[in-house]
């Protein structure tokens, strides 16, 4: 059974999250967006180990705190490399509340669409979701029926279409492909509550006009 700790950091309120088989130590660490002390902690009242780092975008609010944890916790850093490629720079700076994010030693995993990894006794696939980002991507555990959607989607909305890399045609697309998965799939988003795919092909007005 899928065992998934949430942790809301950053400024901007993102969620970190923790994924793991129940009764295992190793996790990975989903989105360590800022607020690393605060993530260290966690680890530690649960005893875990971090078996890899896997980013959903390469937004401020979702990478800031990942060079920290690396330094502290070392592993495998995943990200997709249209977002590799400015996610540390000036290029990813939010001024006046965030600098550019200091870059991790290396990104060890190049991430891409239908790639499936294990890790933690854990299977996923990657689904490419570009739209908020060029390079945004989901998580996907099949046998656990469960997706981590980074900025995508959102319970009763979905993510901006607006910031520089952003393109509204790509997002739309790239929602459409969450609707290709089943209704019971539970979606942790990378701000807000969890829902599930059934729940918002019902409910969201920007998925429900892609029907």
């Amino acid at each position: 059974m899928l065992h998934v700790d949430s942790l809301v950091v950053s400024l901007f309120q993102s969620n970190c999250f923790l994924v793991r088989r129940e009764n295992r130590r190793e996790t990975l660490v989903i989105d360590p967006g800022d607020d690393a002390p605060d993530i260290l902690r966690a680890l530690d009242e649960h005893g875990l180990t971090v078996a890899a780092y896997l980013l959903t975008h390469g937004h401020v609010d979702h990478v800031t705190g990942l060079a920290a944890m690396v330094a502290a916790r070392p592993a495998p850093v995943a990200l997709h490399p249209r977002d590799a490629g400015w996610a540390f720079t000036e290029r990813a700076a939010f001024p006046p509340y965030y600098p550019a994010p200091t870059a991790p030693p290396t990104i060890d995993r190049s991430l891409a669409d239908g790639q499936e990894w294990t890790d933690a006794g854990l299977t996923y696939t990657i689904m490419e979701l570009p739209g908020h980002s060029p390079g945004g991507v989901g998580f996907y555990f099949p046998a656990d029926k469960t997706l981590f959607s980074g900025d995508t989607l959102f319970a009763g909305s979905v993510g901006r279409s607006d910031l520089p890399g952003s393109n509204q045609d790509d997002l739309a697309r790239s929602l459409a492909t969450l609707l290709t998965l089943p209704d019971d799939t539970i979606v942790y988003c990378g701000h807000g509550p969890s829902t599930t795919i059934g729940r918002e092909r019902r409910s969201n007005p920007f998925l429900r006009s892609l029907q």
